[in-house]
């Protein structure tokens, strides 16, 4: 969990760039009142890490996936990578060389690009709904990092939710042909590198200001997916949605989201701002229902309230990872 360090904020950064310095350890705010602002960028993070699924579907019609990738982790690097040298947050992570790479590998290079890649061939509202389990991943696989939480019967009985939720959604018809089910597997693999990331971070990089981390770790991601990219990139420039899309994706729902999140974390606390994990699916099927025109039918429907009340039960009590950025 994420408690506010006692130094708080440095220099005069104004408000959202002002945040408190954090560290996993313990949540220090429970029981205290939310202010306005906490709830404000509550429902911003909740509704902006819901509209990357939409603007990657956008980008990747012109755009090669690795190319979508590495022009959101290089914006994110050119606004992150300064705010973190300004809070002196870079000096202690020599230390930290390989958890910082596996982490920029599981939680930007890999997810990335694999969600760019299968969103080419299956909707931004299925890809919403199945990145939603990530905590249902987080459950699994976090005995694999020394985290021996007891699987009681509720977490069970989540993730036996969530997984017949998958079914659900998989088996109702809304997966069509290889390339649909070859995207699904991009997804499987882009929510297990979700999952890994924060893990990472609770088991090799506590103790730290976030930005450090962060902000090394799109850098690391940016310098892997360079030559790729480069390789990539159109004849021609990409057209004015594209670009916009691009952009947002960047600045908006990588660089900006992460701000909030632990401008809310520091404000709200780590639990409460866990919370967001179960709002950004729902986002993400809204957006594509009413802007792309995608259909999720009762299938899809019934899938998402599995998926999430399997996510709810099955991380009952388990300390809130730090958050992946969609």
């Amino acid at each position: 969990m994420v408690s506010e360090d006692a130094d708080g904020g440095r220099g005069t950064w104004p408000s959202l760039v002002a945040l408190p310095r954090v560290t996993l350890s313990v949540d220090s705010t429970q029981g205290q009142v939310v202010s306005w602002r906490a709830w404000g960028a509550f429902a911003a993070l909740g509704i902006i890490w819901g509209l990357p699924y939409f603007l990657i579907k956008v980008s990747v019609q012109e755009l090669s996936p690795v190319v979508v990738a590495f022009g959101r982790v290089l914006l994110g690097t050119l606004i992150l990578l300064p705010i973190a040298w300004r809070r002196g947050a870079l000096r202690s992570l020599s230390r930290h060389k390989a958890a910082i790479c596996a982490f920029a590998l599981a939680e930007f290079v890999l997810p990335f690009t694999l969600i760019s890649l299968g969103e080419r061939w299956i909707s931004s509202s299925v890809t919403g709904i199945l990145i939603a389990m990530v905590p249902l991943s987080i459950a699994l696989i976090q005995r694999f990092f020394g985290l021996h939480e007891r699987l009681g019967a509720w977490r069970m009985l989540g993730l036996g939710l969530g997984f017949v939720g998958v079914a659900a959604l998989l088996g109702f018809g809304t997966i069509e042909g290889p390339l649909g089910w070859a995207a699904v597997g991009c997804m499987l693999l882009a929510t297990l590198g979700y999952a890994v990331g924060p893990l990472i971070i609770q088991r090799h990089l506590g103790g730290l200001d976030p930005f450090g981390p962060l902000a090394a770790s799109l850098a690391v991601a940016t310098v892997v997916l360079f030559v790729p990219a480069t390789l990539l990139l159109p004849a021609h420039l990409p057209s004015p949605p594209v670009l916009a899309s691009m952009a947002m994706l960047g600045v908006l729902c990588t660089a900006f989201a992460m701000l909030l999140m632990f401008y809310l974390v520091g404000h709200a606390g780590a639990s409460r701002a866990a919370v967001i994990t179960y709002i950004n699916p729902a986002v993400a099927a809204l957006i594509g229902v009413l802007l792309l025109h995608e259909r999720l039918g009762v299938g899809g429907i019934i899938a998402f309230v599995l998926i999430l009340l399997g996510s709810w039960l099955a991380t009952r009590g388990i300390p809130p990872q730090a958050q992946s950025a969609a």
